[in-house]
């Protein structure tokens, strides 16, 4: 059970996020967390973000990086957040029904072009997570991403997992581009269905993390890096413990498979967040513009990421009881 007073400051939130605590936190009737849900295309964060609709289709202009972008300088340092993918990549887990962007597909079609070589918008690119977030929004929205659920199985790393650096060499797969690549079959999946090679690459993708611990050098067993206790909302591309535990309860469920216990060690590393108030703080904010904020600071409790933290705990310890 959650504590009432911290369930209650989850519920005192954006509908893109309370609708999300109703369902699986507060074990809200479906009535009425999908009535919450309905509300995020018409208020708060998902209302805003879908006023800032270029006509053509896109975000700022741009498939992955705002036009314009020319790199990033000491007075606008990082990433842009702003342009189309990173736009429908919150618009669809913020819960917005795709009914609402009717005709984003076709315009995007015609008119959105990848940055780095300037094919059409809905075949993807050469980067794994850039395609794992295409394929995810693409069978959100309804667009024929077909291709690229071919081009995972034909990209596929020895190791079982993917590596956005393949086209330069590496042979190597990584914890960052495989959980992003893994979250876009996912979705596929449940969306389409799939079919049995591309459910076969994502068993052996997260069998590549799984071997690890979700944290771990194969080689040498020491942690595969610090990034995978800084805790951040929005998750972006990096790889976290607790954004790969929340995806591998995702998984599960759709699976309907308990929780693999080679995931234990990830599961303390979140746990062990945890505050006295039982809340999870905000560890860093990544670099880069905005169109606003949607989360605190860092240092102040975090309602995204307590959220997500207590969902996985609640799903990890219920079948711990049970098993």
């Amino acid at each position: 059970m959650v504590d009432p007073a911290l369930l209650d400051w989850l519920l005192d939130t954006d509908p893109a996020l309370r609708w999300q605590v109703e369902r699986d936190l507060a074990d809200a009737p479906p009535e009425v967390w999908t009535a919450t849900r309905a509300r995020v295309a018409t208020e708060g964060f998902g209302a805003r973000l879908l006023a800032l609709q270029d006509d053509d289709g896109q975000w700022a202009g741009g498939a992955f990086f705002p036009a314009g972008f020319a790199g990033p300088t000491d007075d606008d340092p990082g990433q842009p957040w702003t342009a189309t993918t990173w736009s429908l990549n919150a618009l669809r887990e913020w819960g917005v029904d795709p009914a609402v962007l009717a005709g984003t597909v076709e315009k995007l079609a015609e008119h959105s072009r990848w940055e780095y070589d300037g094919s059409a918008y809905w075949g993807g690119e050469v980067d794994c997570c850039i395609n794992g977030w295409t394929i995810a929004n693409g069978a959100w929205l309804g667009a024929d991403v077909s291709g690229l659920a071919r081009w995972f199985v034909e990209h596929q790393m020895d190791e079982g997992g993917w590596n956005c650096e393949w086209e330069t060499g590496s042979v190597r797969s990584s914890f960052h581009s495989t959980l992003n690549a893994l979250k876009g079959v996912l979705a596929y999946e449940v969306a389409t269905g799939g079919d049995d090679e591309l459910r076969a690459a994502r068993v052996a993708a997260q069998e590549y993390l799984l071997s690890r611990r979700l944290l771990h050098r194969a080689t040498t067993g020491e942690i595969v890096g610090p990034w995978t206790t800084w805790f951040a909302y929005p998750f972006r591309s990096t790889y976290t413990a607790l954004n790969a535990t929340d995806w591998f309860r995702a998984a599960a469920l759709h699976d309907g498979v308990a929780p693999d216990q080679r995931m234990a060690e990830a599961v303390g590393v979140v746990r062990g967040a945890q505050q006295a108030d039982g809340r999870w703080l905000q560890g860093r904010r990544y670099p880069g513009r905005v169109w606003f904020d949607v989360d605190v600071p860092p240092g102040e409790p975090s309602p995204w990421l307590t959220f997500f933290a207590l969902r996985v705990l609640r799903w990890w310890d219920e079948s711990q009881s049970t098993a």
